[in-house]
């Protein structure tokens, strides 16, 4: 196994702006107690390919919602590797969880934009059968894979990425 990336929260100032723009609700909750309890991601197993990442703090979706999670975590990783995000399988399976933009990919120099490269996660229960999904704070909701990658012969990609969403292509 190539050992090709580390794990680090965000500043506790950065997760509380998101955490405050994402889920207004929670702005009045002890933000410092959320900070503390983030877990880094890690592997539930030796063969396990994908990094558990755990929810920051309870939330409940009914059928046909969505909520914008930030997990506190950034990823360090060489140059190219990306990190590759998907919704837990037995959560999928359940409740058919869903990343709203299906795949996240978290690019190696996502880690240096402003934002602290804050890996956030907007996920939907697209339960058809009514489920309400409850998840407690500390438990894995998502999973990361790191993948290598290639580029073509004829590449000349030189910009620099400074954000988040749509950021390469501005």
């Amino acid at each position: 196994m190539k050992r090709i990336a580390k794990f680090y929260k965000v500043s506790e100032e950065r997760f509380a702006e998101d955490l405050c723009a994402c889920v207004p609700d929670r702005a009045g909750e002890d933000i410092h107690a959320l900070y503390e309890g983030i877990r880094l991601p890690q592997r539930a197993t030796k063969g396990s390919a994908g990094y558990d990442f755990y929810a920051p703090f309870d939330f409940r979706l009914r059928a046909g919602e969505s909520i914008r999670i930030p997990t506190g975590i950034r990823a360090k990783m060489e140059e190219g590797w990306v990190l590759c995000l998907y919704p837990r399988s037995g959560l999928g399976f359940r409740y058919r969880l869903q990343l709203d933009n299906t795949v996240g990919v978290i690019d190696s120099d996502y880690f240096d934009s402003d934002n602290e490269g804050h890996i956030m996660a907007r996920i939907t229960n697209d339960s058809r059968e009514g489920k309400e999904l409850s998840l407690a704070r500390g438990t894995a909701f998502m999973q990361g894979i790191f993948m290598e990658y290639g580029v073509t012969q004829d590449d000349n990609a030189e910009d620099v990425r400074n954000g988040g969403f749509g950021s390469t292509t501005k």
